[in-house]
């Protein structure tokens, strides 16, 4: 079911959070709508394709969008752009950093991107026009991609925070946490794997305390929803010793 995270007469947000079934890895996709300009993040493989089309045909018409937009090149988030490019008129919004290994992924990305239909986002981030709503392309790198963006919307509030937050859980991912202490064992295996180290934790803390949050969604798993969950990560994600912090000599043995 689609989740209406936000609503007046020209902004729409909307997450789908149920649309892959059996073995896939469960995953969040955002749909931004203000007046008659919409984008779409982290649209997910092929697995999420046809479901998640259906989905959004009853908020926008696909021919409609403006952008789908990657937060980082992982195959559960970019996986299905083919499909995207083929029928959609939307633009493809990636790092820069990954515009070159896109054609060997993506079939038909060559051709989008000589049809002017592919924006890259340089490494300090840039500002999405989407109708009159100005999305923030927030840097994120190593978080846990070495190119790694997040999206903040200043109207609904919401920062889509891709991989960062990112949960394992068994049933209702659209449910916000209620029990933040609950919940870290949820999150602390992933983030201490795939996170790159504390420092990069920090200055990403540093950068999105300058923001006014209500929502952080990330890409797998629950929302943060309120001032106080989102200190809450905040707080927590700022001390996390991960990735670098924690590496010995034992990870570097020959077999």
């Amino acid at each position: 079911m689609p989740n209406i995270l936000f609503k007046n007469d020209e902004h729409l947000v909307i997450s789908f959070s149920n649309l892959v079934k059996g073995e896939g890895i469960q995953s969040n996709q955002l749909l931004i709508k203000n007046g008659h300009h919409s984008a779409l993040f982290d649209p997910g493989g092929d697995l999420t394709y046809m479901p998640l089309n259906m989905a959004i045909t009853r908020y926008e018409p696909i021919r409609e969008l403006d952008y789908v937009v990657a937060t980082h090149q992982d195959p559960d988030i970019i996986s299905s752009f083919n499909k995207w490019l083929m029928y959609s008129d939307a633009t493809i919004v990636v790092s820069k950093l990954w515009e070159r290994f896109m054609p060997h992924l993506i079939p038909g990305f060559m051709e989008a991107s000589g049809r002017g239909r592919v924006m890259t986002i340089p490494d300090q981030g840039m500002i999405l026009d989407v109708g009159n709503c100005k999305i923030k392309a927030l840097p994120a790198h190593f978080l846990h991609s070495v190119g790694n963006f997040n999206f903040y919307d200043p109207i609904s509030k919401i920062l889509f925070s891709g991989d960062i937050g990112a949960s394992l859980v068994d049933s209702e991912p659209e449910r916000p946490v209620r029990d933040f202490e609950k919940h870290i064992k949820k999150m602390y295996g992933f983030h201490r794997r795939y996170m790159v180290s504390n420092k990069a934790c920090r200055l990403w803390v540093g950068m999105v305390r300058n923001l006014d949050i209500e929502m952080i969604l990330p890409q797998h798993g629950r929302p943060f929803e309120g001032k106080e969950m989102v200190n809450n990560f905040l707080n927590w994600f700022e001390k996390l010793e991960c990735g670098i912090d924690l590496i010995t000599e034992q990870y570097y043995q020959v077999p």
